[in-house]
């Protein structure tokens, strides 16, 4: 019998995801299923729920009652894109960052956290000598006492944690799907794995705390 997995994959079905189905990494780590069947599974038996950069928003705008419910039950939340309808718990609409230079793509490491240990700002920044993938604007203001570990510059936080909206967490990332840093032969490298454990330890951290 396979083992049951307790993160949640919502897959958009683009293209740009064909490789995350068949990737061992994400195989072996999510259950994932197509996005539009997300309003018919029973999400409870999950621990956390992973959605990316091409989700049909304004299906998930629709069903953002499941997410709240979710996060209520002390569960995780990890977003990565452009938000553009309030379906997140506290997470405001993305803003694009005006850019008058390559350096304004520049990440910078607010805080100092396990998902970003060892990871240098500057493979975040470029991409084969190319800035501008890993973000390009911002969820801001984030939430009251959130804490952002990733920002571009002029302080605009790309990545942050709130723990505070809901009785759950949610990470927040103004970006591409962060899971996809995987096999580029630099620090980046760290982060999908690191990602991983820091679910594990921040779901068993919550229900040690009683839920908050």
């Amino acid at each position: 019998m396979a083992q049951f997995k307790e993160f949640l994959w919502l897959d958009p079905g683009h293209a740009f995801g064909l490789e995350n189905r068949t990737s061992p990494f994400i195989v072996e780590n999510f259950t994932q299923i197509d996005q539009y069947d997300f309003a018919e599974i029973n999400v409870r038996p999950f621990k956390c729920i992973v959605i990316h950069d091409f989700i049909d928003q304004e299906y998930m705008f629709k069903h953002k009652e499941k997410i709240s419910s979710f996060l209520e039950e002390g569960k995780i939340v990890i977003f990565s894109g452009h938000l553009c309808k309030e379906w997140l718990p506290g997470c405001p609409i993305f803003t694009p960052k005006k850019i008058n230079t390559y350096k304004d793509y520049e990440i910078s490491i607010a805080t100092s956290n396990p998902i970003f240990e060892g990871v240098t700002p500057n493979d975040m920044t470029y991409n084969k000598g190319v800035a501008g993938f890993f973000a390009r604007g911002t969820h801001s203001p984030v939430p009251a006492k959130a804490e952002v570990l990733l920002t571009l510059s002029d302080d605009l936080p790309v990545t942050y944690i709130d723990r505070h909206t809901t009785k759950g967490t949610i990470l927040a990332h103004a970006g591409r799907d962060i899971f996809a840093h995987r096999m580029q032969n630099k620090s980046t490298d760290r982060i999908s794995a690191q990602l991983l454990q820091w679910i594990h330890d921040e779901y068993e951290t919550i229900q040690n705390s009683g839920g908050k």
